[in-house]
């Protein structure tokens, strides 16, 4: 998938720099000032399993907890995006029963295509309608101003040939879409929402596949999506891949 070369996004800063040049003590999370947030982030690459899988819990319930953008949340996400072409991000996390399966890599997208869920245009609609100008809140705004960066790292997952990355990465590009500037992105990325998620064994990602396709005018024939006993094995997860809309979530919440 190709970016708008004659207005080619800014590049992303090295994940090093992140970690480096971002005043964190300064910045804020769901438990207070950011201070914590470089440990953090440094330990999604560690050797160890465990450690790797607290710091992407750390991700989920700190620094984008219930979908919430906070200070901390635009420049982690930069982080995040940085290191997913780094080949440590393919090792294993420990999954929960409700997990999706996949490596880190996979882990990591969702957590993306989660936070650019909340910075996008539907997000700034529904937080309009509820009385809160999107505008007036910097989280969003510095996380939106960032979304074509973003695609641009998770759009490179596309062909990855683990299965697992392949969906995270269509799924994540999904609400990335939502946003003006990369609208025109949705016509390449139709063949893959049909074909990679709407050929997935998670229902979860079926029902995104559907919720997109429709949205966006497609067709969805052949398709299926959650059948009448998903309910009793559903594999949901905080970072559970498909649209709010459809599934429960902050799709008609404001971001903040």
């Amino acid at each position: 998938m190709n970016n708008d070369a004659a207005h080619p996004p800014e590049a992303l800063p090295g994940p090093a720099e992140v970690l480096a040049r971002t005043p964190w003590s300064d910045l804020w999370h769901a438990m207070g000032p950011a201070a914590d947030v470089p440990v953090n982030l440094a330990a999604l690459l560690d050797p160890d399993r465990r450690r790797r899988t607290d710091a992407l819990a750390f991700l989920n319930y700190v620094v984008h907890h219930q979908n919430t953008l906070y200070e901390a949340t635009a420049p982690a996400a930069v982080y995040v995006a940085g290191i997913l072409s780094d080949s440590r991000t393919t090792r294993p996390i420990d999954l929960g029963r409700h997990d999706p399966a996949g490596p880190l890599r996979a882990a990591l997208l969702r957590w993306l295509g989660s936070v650019a869920a909340e910075a996008g245009d539907s997000a700034a609609e529904a937080s309009r309608r509820h009385g809160f100008p999107p505008e007036e809140y910097p989280p969003f705004v510095e996380t939106n101003r960032l979304l074509p960066q973003l695609f641009g790292a998770v759009c490179a997952c596309l062909r990855d040939p683990d299965v697992t990355v392949r969906e995270a990465a269509v799924a994540a590009c999904v609400p990335l879409v939502d946003d003006a500037r990369l609208r025109r992105h949705r016509k390449e990325l139709i063949p893959l929402v049909r074909g990679v998620l709407g050929a997935s064994a998670s229902w979860q990602y079926r029902e995104q596949a559907i919720d997109a396709l429709e949205e966006w005018g497609e067709d969805t024939a052949g398709i299926d999506g959650r059948g009448p006993w998903a309910f009793i094995d559903a594999d949901v997860t905080p970072c559970s891949p498909g649209p709010a809309r459809r599934h429960g979530g902050s799709a008609d919440q404001p971001p903040f």
